[in-house]
């Protein structure tokens, strides 16, 4: 391996590259209105919705804090460990069944990140929108990769959950910016 590759001075500029883009993009979701009109209706809809105190147990206001955060650790905290069994021989059983549970974990994830998207402005709501559209393809990655497992198509689950953890990354951080714009209300390039 070139070490001369991985030096600080050659890779700092490609990440700040990386970064750059990332938050131009960032910022052209925010400021596009495009989907406003479907967004307020969505919004409008689910806060409509009869859930009395549920909404607030789905906001996480018993935590302290959001609760969507704390229950997306169990579709993530399952697929990584099915990547990583995935590459162990002799695991497939296992990894298998932790693709299903992943699956099995996003329903309250996505209740509780759709009760609090309801709420944010329209820059954060955008963004949101994006970050529910990555979360279905994970979701349909995994639903896939869970498919083929069960058909004996364990290659095929494979490369499905590839795709779908590779989903997984791009709407985590669609998800931290969200967070993050909500801590601070904007990000370092602002």
């Amino acid at each position: 391996m070139n070490t001369e590759t991985l030096r600080p001075s050659k890779v700092a500029p490609a990440l700040n590259a990386a970064s750059g883009w990332w938050l131009t993009t960032l910022d052209r979701l925010e400021r596009t209105t495009l989907a406003d009109p479907a967004i307020r209706v969505l919004q409008r809809g689910i806060r409509s919705l009869p859930l009395g105190e549920v909404r607030d147990l789905l906001r996480g206001r018993p935590l302290g804090h959001p609760l969507h955060p704390v229950l997306v650790q169990v579709p993530i905290g399952c697929w990584l460990s099915a990547a990583v069994l995935d590459v162990v021989p002799g695991e497939r059983r296992a990894a298998t069944t932790l693709t299903a549970v992943g699956l099995a974990g996003v329903a309250p994830a996505a209740i509780a990140g759709w009760a609090d998207w309801a709420d944010l402005p329209p820059e954060q709501a955008r963004v949101g929108l994006a970050h529910a559209v990555s979360n279905a393809a994970a979701v349909g990655c995994y639903a896939v990769s869970l498919a083929a497992r069960l058909g004996g198509r364990p290659a095929k689950g494979r490369l499905w959950s590839c795709a779908g953890l590779a989903a997984v990354a791009v709407t985590g951080a669609l998800g931290g910016h969200i967070a993050y714009r909500q801590a601070v209300g904007a990000h370092p390039a602002s």
